[in-house]
């Protein structure tokens, strides 16, 4: 459904339990206290919603984990970045003081 994916993705990002088919509503608290107690959830009867529900987990938790890993990267990249115009710098303002030595001599 639309906006199920996002929905998902939010209580993985708050580390909450994601609820099942007529679990909405409730929360985690609630629904662990109940099946404590010996209720069955809805969803937990049925192989095929349970495997639906964590197959939609993963791809939730594999879309964190990608974005996380894309921003290490980009900071990674900034600093190898940053290192890399910090020794052409330096290249170039050593090639500056041996020029600039050179041209004192030609001078004199």
């Amino acid at each position: 459904m639309p906006g199920e994916g996002e929905a998902i993705a939010q209580y993985a990002e708050k580390n909450m339990r994601i609820p099942r088919r007529g679990e909405v509503g409730w929360q985690g608290e609630e629904i662990e206290r109940l099946e404590s107690l010996g209720y069955v959830m809805s969803g937990n009867r049925h192989k095929r919603m349970n495997a639906i529900r964590i197959r939609k987990e993963n791809q939730v938790y594999t879309a964190l984990e990608k974005k996380a890993l894309a921003l290490i990267q980009l900071e990674e990249n900034k600093q190898k970045e940053a290192t890399l115009l910090a020794n052409f710098r330096q290249a170039l303002e050593k090639r500056k003081e041996k020029e600039g030595e050179g041209e004192n001599v030609d001078e004199v």
